[in-house]
């Protein structure tokens, strides 16, 4: 026996057999990867779709049936490459950026403060919910006169009409965001002894945030529409002064090319908050359409 134990030691240990190599499946990440991207490519081809259709109807429909006074795209280009030749669109196009930054810049960061402390503290949001719901009632064009009055005809009274604008969408979706966030979640953080600022850090700003960018994207828009009702009043430089010498001199092809700017500009500013949104809502699971 002693013999037998002696010749298995000497021996070694049992061989293993070796596992067989795993194969990489044939849809691994870099084939995932391509779908993603081909997919992605598909879809951004199908979102501009309606644009390019939009911009046929209307090349066709400027040498048909809308009539003269309605230049053709193509014209529309020409007039803005002129304006980008001599330097001047980049003039007017800085100072009106300019003044959307700003402003957009302080009216959201007040809308987020009033609507979280109105979210978060029912002291607040009594004390701050009806000025509030006053205020957004009265329309942009409205407050133009006072505005003057009080600011004069520069760049304070521009900027402080879109001061005012975002205020309320941010406001009304923050709070409608926070007030939205589930109670059994809210309950179950304070079974684990949350701090409140923990509270507020995991669970009411995740929740909430898809809610703060839908009032994000509403802001932005009512930023630029407001810059054009700011800009149509006495303003030496700026898009609403390219828009008001063009309608002077009756050159239609500038006013279209304004306008077909103010919109490029809130496009882009809409796609911005998108991926803004894709980034740090990764998390959300929700119906994406089919």
């Amino acid at each position: 026996m002693t013999v037998e134990l002696d010749r298995v030691a000497a021996a070694g240990p049992p061989m293993v057999a070796a596992a067989p190599a795993v194969r990489p499946a044939a849809d691994g990440h870099p084939v995932r990867a391509r779908r993603r991207r081909l997919r992605g490519v598909t879809r951004a081809l199908r979102q501009s779709i309606g644009l390019i259709l939009v911009i046929v109807i209307w090349q066709l429909g400027a040498r048909s049936w809308l009539g003269a006074t309605t230049p053709a795209p193509t014209e529309v280009i020409n007039a803005g490459w002129d304006l980008i030749s001599t330097g001047e669109l980049w003039h007017h196009l800085a100072a009106s950026a300019r003044r959307v930054a700003i402003g957009l810049s302080i009216g959201i960061a007040i809308g987020l403060v009033l609507g979280a402390a109105a979210g978060l503290f029912k002291l607040a949001e009594d004390l701050v919910n009806a000025p509030i719901q006053v205020l957004r009632m009265m329309p942009a064009v409205a407050l133009v006169p006072v505005f003057i009055i009080w600011f004069g005809i520069g760049d304070p009274f521009k900027i402080a009409l879109i001061i005012v604008a975002p205020i309320f969408p941010i406001y009304l979706n923050v709070l409608a965001g926070i007030r939205g966030v589930d109670q059994k979640l809210i309950e179950a953080a304070e079974s684990l002894e949350l701090t409140r600022v923990e509270l507020v850090r995991y669970v009411v700003l995740p929740g909430a945030l898809p809610q703060i960018f839908v009032g994000l994207r509403q802001a932005l828009g009512i930023g630029w529409l407001v810059l054009v009702v700011a800009e149509m009043q006495t303003t030496p430089v700026g898009l609403g002064f390219l828009m008001n010498d063009a309608k002077e001199y009756l050159r239609v092809d500038q006013i279209f090319l304004v306008l077909v700017i103010y919109a490029i500009l809130g496009l882009l500013t809409d796609i911005a908050v998108r991926l803004l949104e894709h980034r740090f809502l990764r998390w959300r699971n929700g119906f994406e359409g089919r």
